[in-house]
């Protein structure tokens, strides 16, 4: 790898962090008089927006927090191949969930990570929308799609590490990261379903 590759490598990843960092939903919120950080959850993330701002609202937000992940995964594929799009990817997703501009807070990173994930390996991102929709029509609890979408994601990082599925290590170890993120970002929401379902 050259230095020309290299510098361009860094600066995919820093541009891609920066992009991920923008939130669709606290702009939106703003022009509209609103705050997210003190309505609904207080998540600048897409469920939110639509809770408090509306659907179509919340829908914008969503897409908009996807082409933050698909854009540059996908120009990094292919650009510079797989490996680059995974990191390019990570960054985009991390940037919007630690986002700079809204000090160190951010989204939960489901509609990043689906994008990233669509623009390099698009059969993992319908199976976990699948997982995501049944998850949410059986429980009625979006939270609920996100982790069972993100524990798909694990499975099928599995699959790929064991030779059942394409890809090589770094797919399946990006895919357990990625996942692990989204799941980090939602512990909240699983220890509060654990603690009810001990009340019961």
């Amino acid at each position: 790898m050259n230095a020309g590759t290299v510098a361009a490598w860094v600066g995919g990843v820093l541009g891609a962090f920066l992009l991920g960092s923008v939130n669709p939903a606290t702009i939106i919120a703003r022009l509209l008089g609103k705050d997210l950080s003190a309505s609904g959850s207080g998540n600048p993330g897409a469920t939110n927006a639509g809770r408090v701002l509306g659907r179509k609202w919340g829908v914008l937000v969503g897409v908009l927090d996807v082409l933050k992940g698909l854009v540059p995964t996908f120009l990094a594929g292919q650009w510079f191949g797989a490996h680059a799009a995974y990191a390019v990817g990570l960054a985009a997703i991390l940037g919007h969930v630690w986002s700079p501009f809204l000090r160190g807070r951010g989204g939960k990173g489901v509609a990043t990570t689906l994008g990233a994930i669509l623009g390099v390996h698009p059969w993992v991102a319908l199976v976990s929308v699948a997982v995501f929709a049944v998850a949410v029509i059986t429980t009625r609890w979006v939270a609920a799609g996100s982790i069972f979408g993100a524990l798909a994601m694990i499975v099928m990082a599995v699959l790929v590490l064991a030779g059942r599925a394409p890809g090589d290590l770094w797919t399946g170890l990006w895919l357990i990261g990625i996942a692990l993120v989204v799941l980090w970002r939602h512990r909240n929401n699983v220890i509060g379903w654990w603690r009810q379902r001990r009340l019961r």
